[in-house]
Order: C-alpha cells, then sequence, then structure tokens
C-alpha cells in the first residue's frame, strides 16, 4: 500500500502522490521538504559541480551541504557514462555515488557536527530512500520510521506527515491510530498541504476512530485548499464536491462555488476534476452552459492523463459527434470506451458489449458483447444484466442508433435512461 494510506488520491485519506512517487511503499518518491534548499535553477555541469564542492566545504549551511551531496548522486548519472573505459567508468560512479550519500548519511545523523543538531532535510530524503529502496538502499521500514520521527521533532511538515502515515498503516512501527491522528494535526498545524487535506477527509468521514466533525474538516480542506498547488489539488476537488450538493451539515450547497473550485483543480491538471468539467459542460451542470468544446476539451485532457470516465465521456462524443466540433466515428466510439473498459470501468464494459454486440465501430461479435455484459454485471451494472437476459430470451437486438441527452436539462447524463449506451 502506498504512502498515502487506503485509496487513491481523490480517497479520504492519500496523501496527494507528488510527481515522481511511486507510491510503492512508505516512501514514495521525494516531496519538497518545506525547508529545503531552493530548487537549482542551472544544469549541472562539472564547473557547476566544482562550484558546489567549494561552497559546502567552506560553509557550515547543511542546506548547502545536502544540495552538493544530491549533485553528486546527479553527477553519477550525468557524467559516470563519459569514460570510454568501462571499469573506470564503474569506478567514476561509484565514487561520485558514494561520496553523495556518505555526505547524506552525516548530515541525517551528526548534522554539522559541533554539538549541532542532525538536518531534518537529510533525515527526510534518507528516510524516503530507506522506503523506496532508492540510492542502492534495501528498503527498510523501520530506519524509514525511526528518520521521519527524528526529523518530526524538529518539526520537518512533510516528515511529521510520514511519521503518522507509518502509524497508520503499521509501517516500521505499531500500527496506532490515535498517534496517527495526532502527528496528521501535528503536521497539518506545521503546515503540510497534503495533511491538511487529508485531515479534513479523516475528520469529515469519521475515519480512524476520530468522531465526525464537518464544520472543523471543511476548515481544513479550506486551509488546504489555499494552498493548492500541481502537487495538492486535491482539497479543491473534495470541497468541490462539499458545495456540490445538500447532505453535509454546515455547508450550504453552492453551485457557483462549487465550479470554481473544481475549475482551479483542473487548471492544476487533477483529472477527476477535469472529468467533472467534461461532464458538466456536457450536461449543463453547476451553472455551466451545454458546450461541445469544452466538454471535449476537459474530457481530452483528463483521457490524456489514462482517466477511465472521460475516456467514455470521450466515446460518448464521438459515437454523435458534434458539429462544427468533433467529426462523428464509430471507430474512434468504439477504442475509447474499449480503453476505459480495459481499466474495469463497468459503465465502459457495458459500452464496449453494446458496440460489439450491435457491431458499432468493431465487428458484430455477439459471444464478445456477452463477455463484457459479463464482466459489467459481475460489478452490479443493472442493465448489463439486463442486456444478458434479454440476450438469453430475445437474440441480438436491431441496431438503433443511441441518442445522448445533451440538450439543457436533459438530466445527469450516462445514468439517464435517453442514454442508451453510456
Amino acid at each position: 500500500m502506498g504512502p498515502g494510506g487506503p485509496g487513491g488520491p481523490g480517497g479520504y485519506g492519500a496523501r496527494p502522490p507528488h510527481r515522481g512517487d511511486s507510491g510503492s511503499s512508505i516512501g514514495g518518491g521525494t516531496p519538497r521538504p518545506a525547508a529545503a534548499a531552493a530548487p537549482r535553477k542551472r544544469p549541472l555541469t562539472i564547473e557547476l559541480l566544482d562550484e558546489m564542492r567549494q561552497r559546502a566545504k567552506n560553509s557550515n549551511d547543511p542546506a548547502a551541504q545536502l544540495e552538493y551531496a544530491k549533485a553528486l548522486i546527479e553527477a553519477a548519472v550525468t557524467f559516470g557514462n563519459e569514460d570510454p573505459d568501462p571499469k573506470r567508468q564503474k569506478k567514476n560512479k561509484e565514487a561520485l555515488f558514494m561520496e553523495g550519500l556518505k555526505i547524506i548519511k552525516r548530515l541525517a545523523t551528526t548534522g554539522m557536527g559541533m554539538g549541532k543538531p542532525a538536518y531534518p532535510d537529510a533525515q527526510f530524503f534518507l528516510a524516503n530512500c530507506y522506503g523506496n529502496g532508492s540510492l542502492g538502499l534495501q528498503i527498510d521500514h523501520d530506519k524509514a520510521f525511526n528518520l521521519y520521527m527524528q526529523a518530526s521533532k524538529q518539526n520537518h511538515p512533510a516528515a511529521t506527515y510520514r511519521t503518522a502515515v507509518c502509524h497508520e498503516l503499521g509501517a516500521g512501527t505499531k500500527r496506532d491510530h490515535t498517534r496517527a491522528v495526532q502527528f496528521y494535526r501535528k503536521a497539518a498545524s506545521l503546515g503540510d498541504t497534503a495533511a491538511m487535506y487529508k485531515l479534513g477527509m479523516v475528520i469529515l468521514k469519521g475515519l480512524l476512530g476520530q468522531q465526525a466533525n464537518p464544520r472543523e474538516a471543511i476548515t481544513w480542506l479550506k486551509r488546504a485548499a489555499a494552498n493548492a498547488d500541481e502537487d495538492n489539488p486535491h482539497a479543491l476537488h473534495e470541497l468541490g464536491l462539499c458545495f456540490e450538493k445538500s447532505g453535509i451539515p454546515t455547508v450550504i450547497p453552492d453551485e457557483t462555488y462549487s465550479r470554481e473550485l473544481f475549475t482551479q483543480a483542473a487548471g492544476y491538471g487533477y483529472a477527476p476534476s477535469q472529468f467533472k468539467l467534461g461532464h458538466c459542460y456536457e450536461y449543463g451542470l453547476l451553472t455551466c452552459p451545454v458546450d461541445p468544446r469544452r466538454s471535449i476539451a476537459w474530457y481530452t485532457r483528463a483521457a490524456e492523463q489514462g482517466d477511465a470516465e472521460s475516456e467514455l465521456g470521450l466515446s460518448g462524443w464521438y459515437l454523435t459527434g458534434s458539429e462544427g466540433v468533433l467529426k462523428q466515428s464509430d471507430t474512434e466510439a468504439y477504442l475509447w470506451a474499449r480503453k476505459a473498459a480495459d481499466k474495469g470501468l463497468a459503465r465502459a464494459e457495458y459500452a464496449v458489449g453494446y458496440y460489439s454486440e450491435v457491431g458499432i465501430g468493431v465487428k458484430q461479435d455477439l459471444e464478445e458483447a456477452r463477455r463484457w455484459y459479463l464482466r459489467s454485471a459481475a460489478q452490479g451494472n443493472n442493465r448489463a444484466k439486463k442486456r444478458l437476459t434479454d440476450m438469453k430470451k430475445l437474440g441480438a437486438m436491431r441496431r438503433v442508433r443511441p441518442e445522448r441527452g445533451r440538450q439543457a436539462g436533459a438530466g445527469p447524463g450516462p445514468e439517464d435512461e435517453n442514454c442508451k449506451v453510456m
């Protein structure tokens, strides 16, 4: 299970996965620590590496030391292949790599010496490496947890968050949800955006042994949303869902505000929000006008990230086409539905079954249709169950071009009975 706990990024508690995170272990990549040195703007060269070496040598600044150590590791990859002699090449790469790792370990244990504490950014970086097995280190959740804990004692926000995750999952320490929530609160109070989001979701839904408190939850989600960026758009989306409809105590539905939140998150590249806008512009929801061009554009942006719902949305648009916007194509309709179906989306499995049964964009194949209906029905899709029953009783149905309800007031869309495929 990934570093964020159960569920995906849009779930109750997942830490928003930073770009490059594998999500396969507690380390899960190297999110930006709050106190880290500013990212280097210049590309790494031998001259720059020498400059950084001198700066680190003549400075008592641990940030400069850590930056130099990371540059050494980068240099092992960047410059390590330049020597034509394979043996010397390997030796040079290992020397650069080991020197960088040695500095990081020193900073994480003794800091700059002379009675000074260990450097929390180095502890956090090294903990991530033990968590995901990078830098040639064996995955060791015990070491990762201890380093996160030590950095948390110095109020490192992201390390405090990771300490909470370890307590929640029982990674490197005993599973303890009470302690997990304590550290989520501490991390959120220290300004960690992902911790604010997670704490808000936990309190909103009453998870990890907490009593649901919508008022406090919305406060934390709003704080997280105020700090949203490309790595942390999730709170914007969740707030959008909260204000979209009634049902949450203390929250007065506001469709305009909800749409604005989804738009912000979508602008940061968050696929679920992009799908939401595609859906709204398709059916005229959340004060959005019916606008095929915008709908298709948002679906496309999300589909490019592999969002199954948006892939199915594009399938529907290709099925009917949109005059002056999108040329109708049975083939594209089938291919986009198939992409979504291959990801296990039940409604897409139903759509592919229908396309196969009728012969839309693919050769008619009743047995293939039946297989897709069975997959969809196994996930509880009632329309797939009905088609299986109808096929058994009546055989193949006549091909009828489905009509999609895109006109204003046509209803919620894919689940509407007017939509014969989606």
